[in-house]
């Protein structure tokens, strides 16, 4: 996947910008939001980046102009409501689906699609300007896929996705993501729960992309005040670990002190949230982070391929940025060749725990449940889909836990749920008589359930039909 024309890429506009100034071109001025009086009310309100940015409007001495930038000053807004600025943004699509591309992840989409200029008070979403995007890559390449990047509230997401499943095929669910890592932080699921119930609601042709970490800070500004700071304190306690006063600018596996134990039992958790997992470059090796480079540049460092100079991923001798190269997470230590010949190390349980949330289909095709297990520090899920049923057990606290559930079938198969087989381990479980399962989960653990045996190939519900 490629990242999409707007907003991302817009370095370089500052002189195109300029140009159209000098040309007076109705259609280039119109490719960004300008005022040429005075600086605009309100220029610094909204900005992105709180602490760094000082506005979102800044002064041009060639174009004598003021422009808008929702971001840094060197991404000048595109007007993407002008009909031929959206028509240069299909054609940059076109150009790399050409090249080979099979999708876009499109950045920052609430302001993508804003009204922008001087006059705007209150921008305005167009929705339907997503729709025209999907239609273009629909016939272009019927497989190419849009995944979008927009940190909203549940009761808009729909809007993203078009009610038909007619806009964004994908969306990063950051409302999940938050409330995840304030599970992990306090052992408490309940507000993890309602965040996926909250985003429960999609088309059947749409996808939740559940994720852990990406290319930006860790933003925990959909959590309240309290929340966000149990969430700093547990991992990143010292300012510098912070950004824009509500994110984390830290990789996973600092922020976890490089604990397997927790490591995997998060990476368990994003694998059995439903939707499709994604995960960053270097996470499945426990890459870490600099904190000596500016802002997001921390995290960003690049990929530790081997113990050769640079990790293995440049043979310049002046990187843009520099590889980690010393402490615990310095590449001579934490590298893809040293952990692809050791057989517990981090990458190679990673690729066995994509291997087995391939052969449980059930988490992205089919309905979740949340079994009570009255405690707050576990979390049991089932998920249904053809009369066949995966079950997940997750304990948040550093304690082990001991829980005892009833799997919940209907009557019809209320046997099947008397046994879990765990697709990890040996440590199957069989019901009381009552139908309860008893679980001591040590700290940190995690099981993954088949639901009444190894058989589930031979119940699949379109073939249990009898012949016509």
């Amino acid at each position: 996947m490629g990242s999409s024309p707007v907003p991302d890429g817009a370095a370089r506009r500052i002189a195109q910008i300029r140009l159209c100034r000098r040309t007076k071109s109705y259609l280039r001025i119109s490719a960004g939001a300008w005022r040429t009086k005075k600086k605009p009310p309100r220029a610094d309100h909204g900005m992105v980046f709180p602490g760094v940015q000082k506005s979102t409007w800044s002064y041009d001495q060639e174009a004598k102009a003021w422009y808008f930038h929702r971001f840094y000053d060197f991404q000048p807004d595109l007007n993407t409501s002008h009909p031929e600025v959206q028509a240069e943004i299909l054609k940059i699509m076109g150009f790399w689906i050409q090249l080979g591309v099979s999708g876009f992840r499109m950045d920052a989409v609430p302001f993508v699609i804003a009204t922008k200029g001087p006059k705007v008070g209150k921008p305005k979403e167009q929705y339907d300007m997503l729709r025209f995007f999907r239609e273009f890559l629909q016939w272009r390449q019927g497989d190419c896929i849009v995944l979008a990047e927009a940190n909203v509230l549940p009761e808009t997401d729909l809007e993203y996705f078009g009610a038909d499943g007619d806009r964004m095929h994908m969306m990063f669910n950051f409302q999940v993501n938050q409330n995840l890592f304030y599970a992990l932080a306090s052992a408490d699921a309940r507000p993890l729960i309602q965040a996926m119930k909250a985003t429960k609601p999609r088309p059947a042709t749409a996808q939740w992309g559940m994720f852990l970490r990406n290319h930006d800070e860790l933003d925990l500004g959909r959590l309240s005040e309290r929340q966000r700071q149990q969430v700093f304190a547990a991992f990143a306690p010292d300012p510098e670990m912070q950004l824009y006063e509500r994110g984390i600018r830290r990789r996973l596996a600092p922020m976890f002190d490089g604990d397997r134990r927790r490591l995997e039992l998060a990476y368990s958790l994003m694998f059995t949230l439903p939707g499709t997992p994604v995960l960053r470059y270097g996470d499945e090796l426990g890459m870490g982070d600099d904190l000596k480079l500016p802002e997001r540049d921390c995290a960003r460092t690049p990929m530790q391929w081997s113990n050769e100079p640079h990790g293995g991923f440049t043979k310049s001798d002046k990187p843009q940025i520099p590889v980690i190269s010393s402490g615990p997470y310095g590449f001579e230590h934490i590298n893809a060749a040293i952990q692809r010949r050791h057989p517990d190390s981090q990458l190679n349980w990673t690729e066995r725990i994509i291997r087995m949330r391939k052969e449980v289909p059930e988490v992205g095709w089919g309905n979740f449940t949340v079994i009570p297990s009255r405690d707050p520090a576990v979390l049991v899920m089932r998920y249904d889909w053809r009369n066949n049923w995966v079950l997940f057990v997750h304990n948040l606290d550093a304690k082990p836990r001991e829980v005892t559930f009833s799997v919940g079938l209907e009557k019809e198969h209320a046997e099947q749920g008397r046994l879990l087989v765990n697709l990890l381990g040996e440590e199957h479980s069989r019901a009381d008589k009552n139908g309860k399962h008893r679980l001591v989960i040590e700290a940190y653990g995690y099981r993954w359930f088949r639901v009444g045996g190894l058989d589930y190939l031979l119940r699949r519900s379109d073939i249990d039909q009898p012949a016509s």
